[in-house]
């Protein structure tokens, strides 16, 4: 990986200690979102953030989650939200228009805010693939929520 030695970087910090995190995780797919929610929690465990500094809505499907992680976002009870949910590729233009909205939903809520929200809405083709990517998914949404936040506030 290339440096640049004569340019300040901000380093990664996985540190969750003392941050408190809301997932909001859709139940459609629930097999999917549950192996994500697994994932997910058991990273931010292992990177201190406390059991009792997470909270979890769950939602019916994808494109529920903005709303409520823009409520959560609003109340200010949480340095970084995670939104964790599974869009499957079916036979109609529906997939498209959910995974669409879900993420500009996802990305529009955290520019709004200023609160960091990691997205861990997967959008597949089969669910083979779901079930393939749903472990990885959730850590990544976990560790990219806590750098985000501890980035933010080095800023």
């Amino acid at each position: 990986m290339a440096r640049y030695d004569n340019i300040f970087e901000y380093e990664k910090d996985l540190d969750g200690t003392d941050l408190r995190i809301g997932i909001v995780m859709s139940r459609f797919n629930i097999d999917v979102c549950e192996g994500l929610l697994g994932a997910c929690t058991v990273t931010l465990l292992k990177q201190c953030v406390a059991e009792k500094d997470i909270v979890l809505a769950t939602v019916p499907g994808a494109l529920e989650i903005p709303l409520v992680l823009q409520k959560m976002a609003k109340s200010g009870k949480f340095d970084a939200l995670i939104g964790l949910g599974a869009v499957i590729r079916g036979d109609t233009y529906h997939f498209e228009l959910v995974s669409n909205e879900a993420g500009g939903g996802v990305t529009r809520v955290s520019l709004d805010t200023g609160v960091p929200i990691a997205n861990g809405v997967l959008t597949t083709n089969t669910d083979e693939q779901a079930l393939a990517r749903m472990s990885e998914k959730g850590t990544d949404a976990a560790l990219v929520a806590i750098e985000m936040v501890n980035l933010l506030k080095r800023l």
